[in-house]
């Protein structure tokens, strides 16, 4: 164990927890020693892990050196718990202390993920719209979505952890147990999901892959179609107030010209009443008498 006198406290923790927890779902308990290194930040892990570290890594393992290095209290925040990104990394030795370079880079994630109890993988699938429009990818397809950068690379973690828990599934006593066995002695990954739960690898992946899109196909839309609405109504709303203040304002003009104009009727009204009223009277006209004069 290597950390800085900082991370001493999270150091002693990491010790504890790989002393307490060191057997892995279907994997005998691994044998070989690990060095573990806390590094100060995200800038030191690749310091030590060299160029080509992920941008979103938070945490490696090198099987064949047995090395651990996970970042300390200088962690960003989206580093996530230090002790699941540890177990995340254990898992990764154990399993190829056991099964060396056998198992692809799908299985090899989605049982780091599966053995590290990362569930909440499954929400970057409840938001993907694309498995309802394009379907779920290819077992050996996801490989290639972790290379596509971090939003890819974290909906590819969250494919493979299904499809691991899935395959475990199939035998709820033994879980993954028989198929490392199988798998290790035969060397191939569909002869041991053959062996292991009496069915091909390519028909597990269909299951799999139609499964998981009914699964979260669904909820893909309605998040899609959700955010669309929020989207809508973020565009629609500040334009239906800024239409509502200007039929308020209009309005208000139309009645202090309604108001003006009433009131320019009634002046002119009263105008006229008084103007009849100063009026001079007419004299009455004189009388006269016809006759004949005198």
């Amino acid at each position: 164990m290597f950390a800085d006198q900082r991370d001493a406290l999270l150091a002693r923790t990491v010790l504890r927890e790989s002393a307490e927890n060191d057997t892995f779902p279907g994997l005998p308990r691994p044998r070989t020693d690990v060095t573990i290194i806390i590094a100060r930040d995200a800038q030191h892990m690749r310091e030590l892990s060299g160029p080509g570290t992920p941008e979103w890594g938070i945490a490696l393992a090198h099987p064949a050196l047995r090395r651990i290095i996970i970042q300390g209290r200088g962690a960003a925040s989206e580093a996530g718990d230090p002790l699941i990104a540890l177990r995340h990394e254990l898992a990764h030795l154990a399993l190829h202390e056991f099964m060396d370079d056998l198992p692809p880079r799908w299985f090899d994630e989605g049982y780091a993920t599966y053995a590290a109890g990362e569930w909440r993988r499954d929400d970057a699938l409840a938001t993907q719209v694309a498995l309802a429009l394009r379907g779920v990818p290819t077992l050996a397809g996801i490989d290639s979505a972790f290379y596509g950068g971090a939003t890819r690379a974290q909906y590819a973690y969250a494919l493979a952890h299904r499809a691991v828990a899935d395959l475990a599934a199939l035998d709820p006593k033994r879980g993954l147990s028989l198929l490392f066995v199988e798998w290790r002695a035969r060397g191939s990954l569909d002869s041991g999901v053959r062996h292991a739960y009496g069915l091909t690898l390519g028909t597990f992946e269909a299951m799999w892959r139609s499964r998981t899109r009914r699964r979260y196909g669904a909820l893909g839309v309605v998040t899609d179609l959700t955010l669309a609405v929020v989207i809508l109504l973020v565009v629609i709303a500040p334009l239906y107030v800024a239409r509502r203040r200007r039929d308020r304002l209009r309005l208000a003009a139309l009645k202090e010209r309604d108001a003006a104009a009433e009131q320019r009727e009634r002046e002119s009204a009263i105008d006229a009443l008084l103007g009849a009223n100063d009026a001079p009277a007419t004299p009455p006209p004189s009388a006269t008498t016809d006759g004949p004069s005198a």
